[in-house]
């Protein structure tokens, strides 16, 4: 059963895109052609198209600064940096990983090529500067400060992560440590980047910044299922691609580190040299569950969500954040 969207994901959708449009326009028309397919703006051959993301992180830009009692409108740049830079390291990361599809369709690499699709990122990156420097807010540098932090978080998890790729005695602690920076960090900067701009407490913003790291947690939590068990028609992506890459996600970690026959198991598919065969791939999703680490991975990111609506309660906000607990209900629910 698909998930209801949010109206909030699709407002900011509307909302955000025309800036990200012309942002995009000011590449040259080599990085440009590669950011607007990648967008799901254009097809490979740049006839007009209409795909997009899920636009979560502008959404929360814009309903942080409605939290802080503050205009939206004064949030667009925020909300726009924050989906670039989501996007750059979508980028490299389906580059670095060697997936074919995303969103229903082939990745910008796998069209364009590997160092057209590397520099697209690039592009978007500085963009996503650019953006926020050039906001009238007093809190502009901050802003482009906390997104440059995040930056650094974000490329620390994923150097993480293929370093994982190397190894076989990855801890839960450390498994988690690399998705609070590869995903929890643009998150959370995404639910303070709003209220930052539009002049918000220091309390607020500082809460709303915990909120999201929390939320970010049970996002890649969930992500980490539905990677497995998830409908590519829903997800936009092939299934069981990180079992068959042998990535160490959560719930692979889990279940290595789970004392279990079905996690020794799964340890000695991890080390065979040999590529898994599909019905390998299909016997590690198996034992995923028999080691209890599905159950495991969905109890923590229900752990981790109500431990973010504990400080987003705390936040004392002066505007409403209605709109905040509908999407963090949202990332929980999905199935996409």
């Amino acid at each position: 059963m698909t998930t209801t969207v949010p109206s909030a994901l699709v407002s900011a959708r509307e909302t955000v895109d025309p800036h990200l449009r012309r942002a995009v326009a000011r590449l040259d028309p080599d990085t440009r052609r590669v950011s607007e397919y990648h967008f799901g703006w254009v097809s490979a051959d740049g006839t007009p198209e209409v795909r997009s993301g899920k636009a979560l992180r502008p959404a929360l830009v814009l309903l942080s600064a409605r939290a802080g009692n503050g205009d939206e409108r004064a949030a667009l740049s925020g909300a726009a940096a924050v989906e670039l830079v989501h996007n750059f390291s979508l980028l490299h990361d389906d580059l670095m990983d060697g997936d074919l599809s995303r969103r229903h369709r082939p990745t910008a690499w796998s069209v364009f090529g590997r160092s057209t699709a590397l520099l697209a990122g690039d592009a978007l990156l500085e963009l996503a500067h650019d953006v926020v420097l050039e906001d009238d807010s007093p809190q502009a540098l901050r802003a482009a400060r906390s997104l440059s932090g995040t930056v650094r978080s974000l490329i620390a998890g994923q150097a993480a992560d293929l370093d994982f790729e190397q190894r076989l005695d990855v801890g839960i602690a450390e498994c988690q440590r690399m998705v609070a920076g590869k995903t929890a960090a643009l998150i959370a900067c995404s639910c303070s980047m709003g209220a930052l701009l539009t002049g918000a407490s220091e309390h607020t913003v500082q809460r709303l910044h915990e909120f999201g790291f929390e939320l970010g947690m049970a996002f890649q939590l969930v992500d980490d299922l539905l990677g497995v068990w998830g409908d590519p028609e829903e997800t936009g992506k092939p299934v069981l691609s990180d079992l068959r890459a042998r990535k160490k996600s959560v719930p692979v970690v889990h279940a290595l580190n789970s004392g279990t026959p079905e996690g020794e198991r799964l340890r000695k598919l991890y080390e065979q040299p040999e590529p898994l065969t599909e019905s390998q791939v299909e016997q590690a999703a198996e034992l995923l569950r028999g080691a209890g680490s599905a159950e495991w991975t969905r109890a923590e990111s229900e752990r981790r969500l109500q431990a973010g609506c504990r400080q987003l309660r705390r936040a004392d906000c002066e505007g409403t954040t209605e709109g905040l607990t509908e999407l963090a209900d949202f990332v929980l629910r999905r199935n996409q």
